[in-house]
């Protein structure tokens, strides 16, 4: 695929994800290869029903989730996105997250997601909301943290 073809296949990917919301799942599948990889913190699986469990599974989860796309970078071999995520966790006492990370996308040669691996620190945007596990991943984070 051409470097414009892929930026091409990437903006569209993401319109798809800004727009995704509940029921409208079928358009996030039209983009995913049947054999796609994805993976993130909490999550490694295989194939495109995998894939859409994962965000069908979110949808159940959370209050209105919103991507925001950041920004967008062409590499040699994978795509990038920079995104914004938000929303509201319905167990636990209804909390507010907002998620920074970043999405490392490879398509095929039909402009289809074979994989798709999201980077971002579960450990400070996530698991740092709850009373007993914040302070305590704060408090190993200093002890590795290289500047004081």
């Amino acid at each position: 695929m051409t470097v414009t073809g892929r930026a091409a296949a990437l903006a569209a990917y993401a319109i798809c994800f800004e727009e995704l919301r509940p029921g409208r799942l079928e358009t996030l599948s039209a983009f995913l290869a049947e054999d796609v990889r994805f993976r993130d913190p909490f999550s490694d699986v295989q194939g495109r029903q995998a894939v859409l469990g994962i965000f069908s599974h979110m949808f159940e989860a959370m209050e209105d989730p919103v991507f925001v796309v950041l920004d967008r970078a062409i590499g040699g071999e994978a795509c990038y996105l920079k995104w914004r995520f938000s929303g509201c966790v319905r167990a636990g006492g209804r909390r507010q997250v907002e998620i920074t990370g970043m999405s490392e996308v490879v398509f095929d040669e039909n402009e289809r997601v074979v994989s798709h691996v999201d980077h971002w620190d579960a450990a400070s945007q996530v698991f740092g909301m709850f009373p007993v596990l914040g302070p305590l991943l704060r408090w190993l984070g200093r002890g590795f943290s290289p500047v004081r």
